[in-house]
């Protein structure tokens, strides 16, 4: 069973803050009831006092249920609640004048206990609707439209239930104040929602921006190459064609140079792949912080990766890449550390974040097992590593993601391996 703690740590931020509004918006509804129907009590008869209490939670689950589905329509997952903010206008209404009815008036002269009950209760629930109704709304000039105009009607509807002219005037007040406090709070909060996931949503953008622009400058690099060499190669085959054909010795000497152009373009394919695929470690370090603190995540880099061999920086300059990838993909993560350490035999790096899910099992260990989530990632990154002798290890613990490699300063002889260092926690394959 998952405890609550993973529950919530394995959500994305929008998720959370979403979460956290709607039940935001369920505690104003237990607000409602509290404030409203529990003083009720000891100032009505028992009958009396139960009926409006149990009126106020019918309404107060009205409400939570209108703000569920208002916060769905904003999200998509629902396209109209025509009915249901019709009901919750209904229902207000119908709980506002039955509670005053019910408190006393205005058939029979009520005391200052129950004037007290039907004013706080009218107000009350207006208030809760009005606020809860505009939500539904999502327009700022409905918004204004409904607590104005639920304003005014309390304060006219007052009047045949008993109060007073002043005390009119004072309701429609305390109905403008609180419904529109109640309303800004849910346009904030539904502004806050959408700007949470408009902020993920242009992260995830980003991410895919940066690999599109890979993926062109590989292009141009290829076709830079290339272009020139198969244009010569083109034409000196269409020449060595026209000399053959003519039975002149030359078209050997044009074919050759043919062999010798192919070649050469193999030669410097060769090279834009290496260089496409060698990653410098000092460069990828660079780019990890640019691009996390972009997305939102402070990173921290300890360390140095000058003077490390060539195979090494560019093993290890991988682990950086693929280490970023997934913070930014897959991660809900806050802060990010990378931290290089080079001894006189071997260099470690290590990158933690604090963006993993809770709950992950652990496996059995870096070489021989995988845990509920076998990423696919680490399998090349320990295939590269496993080149220069190197030793990958990933896991999770309390909810922070640590991607240790250990690599070799010097590849070690056949059937020998430095000792590794140890690493604080068993490792998983599990990606954050």
């Amino acid at each position: 069973m998952t405890r609550p703690a993973g529950w919530w740590r394995g959500k994305s931020t929008p998720a959370k803050v979403e979460t956290y509004t709607r039940w935001s918006f369920h505690f104003f509804a237990v607000i409602e009831a509290a404030s409203i129907g529990l003083p009720i009590f000891g100032k009505l008869s028992t009958a009396r006092s139960w009926t409006l209490f149990l009126l106020v939670c019918g309404h107060s689950v009205l409400c939570a249920v209108t703000a569920s589905r208002a916060l769905d329509r904003t999200r998509g997952a629902r396209k109209e609640i025509g009915r249901t903010l019709l009901a919750l206008a209904v229902g207000t209404a119908v709980v506002a004048v039955v509670g005053a009815v019910l408190s006393g008036t205005p058939w029979r002269p009520a005391d200052d206990g129950e004037f007290l009950v039907a004013s706080s209760l009218f107000v009350g629930v207006t208030a809760f609707g009005t606020g809860t109704f505009a939500l539904g709304t999502r327009d700022r000039r409905r918004m204004t439209y409904a607590v104005l105009g639920a304003s005014a009607g309390a304060g006219a509807l007052s009047l045949p239930l008993g109060f007073t002219g002043p005390a009119a005037l004072i309701t429609a007040f305390l109905v403008l104040l609180t419904a529109g406090f109640l309303t800004f709070t849910a346009a904030f909060s539904v502004w806050l929602l959408n700007a949470v996931y408009e902020l993920d949503e242009a992260r995830e953008t980003r991410a895919r921006l940066a690999v599109a622009e890979e993926r062109l400058r590989f292009g141009r690099d290829l076709h830079d190459v290339m272009g020139r060499n198969l244009a010569v190669i083109a034409l000196k085959s269409e020449l060595a064609v026209q000399l053959a054909r003519r039975g002149r010795t030359e078209a050997v000497d044009q074919m050759t140079e043919v062999q010798r152009i192919a070649r050469e373009s193999q030669r410097e394919v060769r090279e834009v792949v290496r260089g496409y695929r060698d990653a410098d470690l000092t460069t990828e370090l660079a780019g990890a912080q640019g691009v996390l603190t972009a997305a939102g995540i402070d990173c921290v880099i300890t360390g140095t990766a000058a003077d490390l061999p060539a195979p090494v920086q560019s093993a290890l300059g991988w682990v950086v890449r693929e280490a970023t990838t997934n913070v930014l993909r897959h991660g809900d993560a806050r802060s990010c550390a990378l931290a290089l350490r080079v001894t006189e035999e071997r260099v470690t790096l290590t990158v933690e974040n604090d963006g993993a899910p809770d709950g992950t099992e652990p496996g059995p260990g870096p070489d021989e097992g995988s845990g509920p989530r076998r990423g696919s990632g680490l399998v090349g990154l320990r295939e590269r590593l496993g080149e220069v002798d190197g030793v990958l290890r990933a896991g999770a613990s309390g909810g922070v993601f640590r991607l240790t490699a250990d690599v070799p300063l010097s590849p070690a002889p056949d059937g020998e391996r430095p000792p590794l260092p140890s690493v604080p926690h068993q490792a998983t394959e599990a990606t954050p």
